[in-house]
């Protein structure tokens, strides 16, 4: 339960969303831990696990139960296996506003980094280059929202496939590797990939991804610890002039790499992003500030938003949206100082505007309602809500 009373807080905090009006769930499926089981003080429920038609079932009957309860209530989804996450997804997106941080949160705060880091590389945004390691729920997520972004950038064909690069524990992710319903049409042709020189007969491992493929931006969610070796980060800096490196994978512990490693190993010209917080980094003289890519840029907007303009459905352009309108609160001074994400005091004046991207996004995709540009700043700024404590005096 620490996980959704944590997340609303937030909505509350950030967003200004009244917490009489959220309502924490986890869905108790049972376990398969003996342990657990034969424990007198486990407070779950004392059976074994919930899998397929029976946990179907129950998911369905509570979606069933929100809509008839809350029918203008928005559903967040957190903390699913991927392909559970993926099917949830796909199933219920458009039977209620729903949607899944572990995906599209994530997603649109990476695709945002990117989109920042654009400003200072030289590089604009739909010519940048990215490798994503790790093709789970975040990955695919992220290589997702970006083939979206890059489509209404006006990116298509082959250089939309060869932007962006997904790799899995077996390497890179090609149309014969693809199978699961949640990666399709995000694996390279085996003809492309064999003619960038990473063929079914030639390596396919990190190191020889970003040696083929020259990336700008290598994005990591994998949880594999120090995955972002020396040989990696200095064969990717030696094709790009400001490699952009996010190892996004949290707690510290699980970074793909840390932040003063890459800035050595770059001579300090990578602009790095992480998933956990980093204290600053000094190298030749300078100190970066290290940005965090932490959702909660993102979801609290999102969710204001797409209540506020009763959207029907959360799209991936309500996503799209909500990253450009991050990107775009990036302060030259950010930049400056190497961080491509805002000061965390900000976030609430960024919920607002990146509220009001989604409402905006939702209205031109038909989606909700039709609020004019003037009224969209007023509507959000009255719906959040601000505690007002009563001042007490001593007897």
């Amino acid at each position: 339960m620490a996980i959704p009373v944590g997340k609303l807080a937030l909505y509350t905090a950030v967003a200004g969303i009244h917490p009489s009006r959220t309502l924490p769930i986890s869905l108790d499926v049972g376990t398969d831990n003996a342990t657990l089981l034969a424990d007198d003080l486990y407070l779950g429920w004392r059976h074994s696990r919930l899998r397929g038609e029976p946990y179907d079932t129950l998911v369905e009957e509570f979606v069933e139960g929100v809509k008839r309860r809350f029918p203008k209530a928005v559903l967040q989804w957190e903390d699913f296996r991927k392909g559970t996450a993926f099917a949830l997804l796909e199933r219920y997106r458009k039977a209620l506003p729903s949607f899944n941080d572990d995906i599209q949160g994530t997603a649109a705060v990476a695709v945002a980094g990117v989109m920042a880091a654009s400003r200072l590389t030289g590089i604009p945004w739909p010519r940048q280059r990215v490798v994503i390691f790790g093709a789970g729920a975040a990955g695919v997520g992220i290589a997702r929202l970006m083939r979206d972004a890059l489509k209404r950038a006006g990116v298509g064909g082959d250089d939309l496939r060869r932007a962006i690069a997904l790799i899995d524990t077996h390497g890179l992710v090609t149309e014969e590797g693809d199978a699961g319903d949640y990666r399709r049409g995000l694996g390279w042709p085996v003809s492309l990939a064999t003619s960038a020189g990473l063929g079914p007969a030639s390596p396919r491992d990190l190191r020889a991804v970003v040696r083929a493929l020259k990336p700008t931006v290598l994005i990591g969610v994998s949880g594999a610890a120090g995955a972002f070796t020396e040989d990696v980060v200095r064969e990717m800096a030696g094709g790009v002039e400001r490699p952009v490196i996010f190892p996004f994978s949290n707690p510290t512990t699980q970074s793909e790499a840390v932040p003063s490693d890459i800035a050595a190993w770059t001579e300090g010209r990578a602009l790095i992003a992480t998933g956990s917080p980093f204290a600053p980094v000094t190298y030749g003289g300078r100190t970066m500030r290290v940005g965090q890519g932490n959702n909660v840029f993102i979801f609290p907007g999102v969710g204001l938003g797409a209540l506020l303009a009763e959207a029907r459905e959360i799209t991936e352009g309500l996503f799209t949206a909500a990253a450009e309108r991050l990107a775009a609160e990036v302060r030259d001074e950010d930049l400056a100082a190497g961080s491509v994400f805002p000061p965390i005091a900000d976030l609430r004046r960024i919920t607002a505007r990146i509220a009001e991207a989604v409402v905006r996004e939702a209205r031109q995709e038909g989606l909700g309602r039709p609020l004019s540009d003037g009224e969209i700043p007023r509507v959000v700024a009255a719906a959040m809500w601000e505690p007002r404590y009563v001042a007490l005096e001593p007897a």
